[in-house]
């Protein structure tokens, strides 16, 4: 089967998923012994047998039964079972062809855990079977481990030989002229030697996070083993639609856990095991956005909240085709931007999640926290990214003394913002009251290309609506009062912060009286003592750089409406010089 489903006909490749038949027509055009599979490499994959008929494997025997399956010699070598082989016949003659070679060599040599041992025998033994058209595959796993992502000359010794004989092999005529391919598995690229990466010889391929339709294939197979165990009224297929961004092992640990409780699988239950296998898959990388408000709990800003119910509008009746790749969302500290983004999420029922810190001291790690996190957000898609104080958070090109770690970041995360084939899919939100500071890079069209500004609120009405709605979203209990009157008592630009602060303030007095309505007293004391922080220089600075980045008049306060552009940046720039900013 494996023969005639990779070298005779071609046409039957069609029924593989895209990433084997990548495989096997690299594979088949003879020009490359070394392939790196990556991705998806740990979970079960999808066989079809016969036409509606599915079997799920691990990807060693995917590879060397499904794509290889008629190989004459399949080898699996791992730093912690050293070599192994697919059968009992193929082992047998190795170590007869070895011990008959070396007679004075131990014979666990031949199989060490070693890979300076195991490829010079290896080698010795593909040379030995090459000229009996014997066709071979070696399969190494966790390749990162025998050539890390370092620099050559930090490399151990026997790392340093396992990168040299690698790549001497990706490239020689013998290996490829004798049928001979090496496959290297890892999760991501990003901790294998980039001078393997990079090699125009080497192959790389990448296994993605499975789709819906092959979710489903996966659910119903484990209903048919009687293991899914399913509420009233839900389906395979309801569960393979919302279950995206988990792979089949996900699936299968979810299954089996509500089994072994009896729980059937609800809603609500994948909703939360799907938040927490996502979290763990991404290694605290990313966390979910979780929001039970939806925009009508946003004060003000009207046109920021019409732009984002246009969009949850076209994202419900599924026209992903005309929403923007993503936001930029700027405004002076305490306006609410994190807010909005969580309530925008809230109103649009797809996952919004927030990158947490993957940076990593460790030369190689940040790139590849970085890719992991990537593939999950395409397997999620559609799917919302919150990054917050994103110009600190992203930084640009041009940044130094990380031996060039951040550059690669910034350009890695640029390449994946603007690839039009996740317009709709995946919707970045950049969050940052200095947007001045984001790069040009990351601001233009085909990015973070709607422009979107918050501000203090502008009038008496305004101040007195958030008023009323933070009480809504705080959830107090406070008694009638008169809010014109017990505005007045604010004798400054007030934020939504500000605000908030206040209420808790009270909130907490009239706790300490052991009382749970909030009175008249409590507020009158608060607005008293408070004080609010004191940085009118860097609030202006805030608030012009917002309104220069403004793409329509309607977000633009009053007050600012008729500032001209070219002393609004002038003033901009006075305001650096005040405060030591270049």
């Amino acid at each position: 089967m494996g023969e005639q489903l990779i070298v005779k006909n071609l046409p039957f490749i069609k029924i593989l998923p895209s990433w084997a038949q990548e495989l096997s027509y690299k594979y088949c055009s003879k020009t490359a012994n070394l392939y790196m599979v990556h991705g998806n490499i740990r979970d079960f994959l999808p066989h079809k047998m016969n036409e509606g008929e599915f079997i799920f494997v691990r990807i060693q025997e995917y590879i060397s039964e499904v794509l290889f399956g008629n190989r004459d010699i399949i080898v699996y070598y791992d730093r912690s079972s050293g070599v192994t082989f697919a059968n009992r016949e193929m082992t047998d003659a190795y170590m007869k062809a070895m011990t008959g070679r070396y007679k004075d060599v131990d014979p666990a040599d031949f199989v060490s855990i070693d890979p300076v041992k195991s490829f010079t025998y290896l080698e010795d033994y593909f040379l030995l079977n090459i000229p009996k058209t014997r066709r071979i595959v070696l399969i190494i796993d966790y390749a990162e481990t025998i050539v890390p992502n370092q620099d050559i000359a930090r490399l151990p010794e026997d790392d340093r030989y396992c990168l040299v004989t690698l790549n001497r092999w990706s490239h020689d005529p013998i290996f490829t002229r004798g049928d001979v391919s090496v496959l290297l598995l890892a999760e991501n690229l990003a901790d294998i030697s980039q001078r393997l990466v990079r090699s125009p010889s080497t192959v790389k391929v990448l296994i993605p996070i499975p789709d819906e339709r092959v979710r489903i294939q996966f659910l119903e197979f484990i209903e048919q083993q009687g293991s899914l165990l399913l509420d009233r009224g839900l389906r395979p297929e309801q569960v393979g639609k919302i279950t995206s961004g988990l792979n089949l092992l996900n699936l299968n640990q979810i299954a089996a856990e509500s089994y072994q409780e009896d729980r059937p699988i609800s809603l609500e239950y994948l909703r939360q095991k799907k938040k927490e296998i996502i979290e763990n898959e991404a290694g605290g990388l990313l966390e979910f956005i979780e929001s039970d408000m939806d925009l009508s709990y946003v004060s003000g800003h009207d046109f920021v909240k019409k732009r984002f119910k246009n969009a949850a509008r076209a994202i419900k009746q599924g026209r992903l085709d005309v929403l923007p790749m993503g936001y930029l969302i700027a405004g002076p500290v305490g306006t609410g931007k994190s807010f909005i983004v969580t309530a925008f999420a809230g109103e649009i029922g797809i996952p919004i999640v927030k990158f947490r810190n993957f940076r990593s001291k460790w030369q190689g790690v940040t790139e590849s926290n970085l890719e992991k996190v990537l593939n999950i957000l395409v397997a999620m898609s559609p799917a919302g990214v919150m990054i917050d104080e994103a110009d600190a958070f992203l930084g640009d090109r041009d940044q130094d003394g990380d031996a060039g770690t951040s550059n690669r970041i910034f350009a890695q995360i640029a390449s994946f913002m603007g690839n039009t084939e996740y317009r709709g899919k995946i919707i970045w939100f950049l969050i940052t009251c200095r947007p001045d500071l984001l790069p040009i890079d990351l601001k233009r069209q085909g990015r973070a290309e709607e422009h979107l500004a918050l501000f203090y609120p502008d009038s008496q009405e305004e101040k007195e609506a958030l008023f009323d709605t933070l009480i809504r979203k705080l959830k107090l209990k406070i008694e009638k009062i008169n809010t014109p009157e017990l505005f007045r008592r604010f004798h400054f630009e007030v934020s939504g912060a500000d605000l908030e602060a206040v209420l808790i303030r009270a909130k907490f007095q009239a706790a300490s009286d052991n009382r749970i309505i909030i009175t008249r007293e409590d507020l009158d004391t608060t607005i008293h003592d408070f004080i609010p922080p004191a940085y009118p220089h860097d609030i202006e600075l805030q608030n012009l750089v917002a309104v220069l980045e403004c793409t329509s008049r309607e977000m633009v306060p009053r007050r600012f409406q008729n500032l001209d552009r070219a002393k609004l940046i002038q003033d901009i720039q006075d305001l650096k010089t005040l405060l030591g900013e270049r």
